[in-house]
């Protein structure tokens, strides 16, 4: 993602603006120096952004907003769900960052126990959602839709993403039996300058029509990908590079076969990938990966089943080309077992990113979803919107053993929160048997916690079969982002006298 390069004083101040304040201490008698360690606190702001869930009038869409408590936070603070809205731009009447009034989407109540709100129809607008003091670390808010019929029949769900400048997302496509937008949601008072760029089998795709799309404030921007270019591959990568401000950005894969549904933004480039939580029922598995520098990749695959790490016959190994989109057709690779795809490089590291297209069932009853390549759970990463029946919790370590616990939150309507310590084998996945609140009245929030071991990749699955059509969607649960490290600071009056 694209970082600017900030000064000590500037990088301090940044820091204190998101967690509070950094601490200014008294030189000791002597003078010197005293280098203190970072401080872990917990973030005061977050934002989150859903994309407008569907344009079909059949959908029936739920929101679930899921806040873990967090020590440190105190006891104020808030946060809200809102329609987003456009804002008034003219400057010269003063009206400019002036919002409608509206009613919020949802409130939540307290930290600990999720809140849900729902809608229906085809013309459901984009959200934007804002927590503060004990709301803001950890915040998790999902957006689950099922269409009943029609194109991208199914359950499409996605976390609602942070705002950022940069996103890749391989798995993309302009084929004949594809509708794939691009959702672009600006949360900010001025508007956001993107370019979204295309990259097929061949290299990048020419097209002008996708430089300098401007996002509104407060607003979204559903872009049609095959209004980009006419060219209908089955295969892309996009890229989103935001030129000026910052957007939400995610892919809404439908089809008029497979059924459909979002397609997270990949990791940040790396050498090595973890894809975790291909279902064990996958029929077909397509991995699409794509390499953003000027060399080849060239990578060794492997699957992380429960019993260790599996290489796939006949595709042990995936070439790469610099600035090509390179897919390949794994089949059932899982084989009735849990499974994780780890890529890792067979020789010199070149950054890359990946996605898998997962289907489940067979002919007419085929359903499809997307597992981006993720980061690991980090600290903590928390999956809302979970019910009793359905979900599925899979947990991989693909380099050390690893003890972690997991989580459930108090249900929306009711039930008391219960956790459960697991220990995952090195090289393995594992489909845990994860708690489920005693007494659940509707869903309830599932939260990961490494405690100790290597580090632990994590992805969610719900499923839900309407008219024999086993509807399916995935989210990866990468770190939370919960907590920064401020570091405390010296007071240096000398610097007034420079």
């Amino acid at each position: 993602m694209n970082r600017t390069t900030l000064s000590l004083i500037a990088g301090t101040a940044a820091l204190a603006a998101v967690t509070g304040f950094a601490t200014l201490s008294t030189p000791d008698a002597t003078g010197t120096d005293t280098a203190k360690a970072a401080a872990e606190l917990p973030v005061e702001r977050t934002s989150l952004m859903c994309p407008a869930p569907s344009i079909s009038d059949l959908a029936e869409t739920s929101y679930t907003s899921f806040t873990p408590v967090t020590k440190g936070t105190g006891g104020q603070g808030k946060a809200e769900l809102r329609s987003a809205t456009e804002q008034s731009a003219d400057g010269d009447s003063g009206d400019k960052g002036k919002k409608k009034t509206e009613k919020p989407v949802l409130t939540p109540k307290e930290p600990g126990t999720p809140v849900t709100g729902d809608t229906s129809g085809g013309d459901t607008p984009a959200i934007l959602g804002t927590a503060e003091g004990k709301f803001a670390p950890g915040w998790a808010l999902q957006e689950t839709t099922e269409v009943a019929a029609g194109i991208g029949r199914g359950l499409q769900g996605v976390n609602c993403t942070a705002p950022d400048t940069e996103f890749w997302f391989p798995g993309a496509s302009t084929a004949a039996d594809r509708t794939d937008y691009v959702h672009l949601t600006n949360p900010d008072d001025s508007a956001a300058v993107v370019d979204i760029e295309l990259y097929g089998k061949d290299g990048a795709i020419d097209s002008s029509v996708g430089e300098g799309i401007t996002v509104q404030p407060h607003s979204s921007e559903p872009v049609l990908l095959s209004t980009l270019t006419d060219e209908k591959q089955e295969n892309l990568t996009v890229h989103v590079n935001v030129r000026s401000g910052r957007v939400g950005a995610a892919v809404q894969a439908l089809d008029d076969r497979l059924g459909g549904d979002w397609l997270a933004a990949s990791t940040d480039p790396t050498p090595s990938l973890v894809l975790p939580g291909v279902p064990k029922d996958a029929t077909a598995v397509r991995l699409v990966a794509f390499t953003p520098g000027d060399s080849d990749a060239d990578l060794k695959v492997r699957l992380a089943s429960p019993s260790g790490a599996i290489t796939p016959a006949g595709n042990e190994t995936l070439h790469v080309k610099a600035g090509m989109t390179t897919a390949v057709d794994l089949g059932d690779i899982t084989r009735g077992e849990a499974g994780s795809l780890i890529l890792t490089p067979t020789d010199q590291s070149v950054p890359v990113v990946a996605a898998l297209r997962v289907v489940r069932g067979k002919g007419a009853d085929q359903e499809t979803a997307f597992i981006p390549a993720t980061a690991p759970v980090g600290t903590r990463a928390t999956a809302a919107d979970n019910s009793a029946k359905g979900t599925t919790l899979s947990l991989v370590a693909p380099t050390r053993a690893a003890k972690v616990k997991v989580t459930a939150s108090a249900g929306s309507d009711g039930g008391t929160a219960v956790s459960k310590t697991f220990t995952i084998k090195a090289g393995t996945t594992e489909n845990v048997d994860a708690p489920v609140p005693s007494g659940l009245k509707g869903t309830y929030a599932l939260t990961v916690e490494p405690l100790s071991g290597g580090p632990v990749y994590a992805a969610r699955t719900l499923a839900a079969t309407e008219d024999g059509v086993p509807g399916f969607t995935i989210q990866t649960l990468p770190d939370d982002r919960g907590t920064v490290a401020v570091p405390e600071a010296d007071q240096d009056l000398g610097v007034l006298q420079k």
